[in-house]
């Protein structure tokens, strides 16, 4: 089950990522304890829901609350918390690098 916060990512994400966010694919935030967040941009219209019993993922993105909110605000690109250590991706690093457009739409 995910933390309130986790919901609130999802919900906010769902309404502003549209039928088509342009990511093609699967793609899971994974949260660690606070749950998941799984986009579904294969679909349309695209869904955002939590990742709990979802199929696997194309692109899984394990990252922890607090370095997902200041890429959200800006404050971090994903490059550089790739590079830092904050952030791990595991399977396809193509959909990965689409994160950029998709978060300035998170971003609203």
């Amino acid at each position: 089950m995910a933390s309130a916060r986790v919901q609130q990512i999802i919900t906010e994400m769902g309404s502003r990522l549209g039928a088509n966010s342009g990511l093609g694919g699967t793609l899971k935030f994974d949260f660690g304890e606070e749950g998941t967040v799984y986009i579904d941009g294969a679909s349309t219209p695209n869904t955002v829901s939590d990742g709990a019993g979802k199929p696997a993922p194309q692109c899984t993105i394990s990252v922890s609350l607090e370095t997902f909110e200041r890429m959200i605000k800006g404050e971090l690109d994903g490059t550089s918390a790739f590079m830092q250590g904050k952030l791990r991706v595991a399977g396809d690093m193509g959909l990965a690098m689409k994160l950029g457009p998709i978060l300035q739409k998170a971003r609203g």
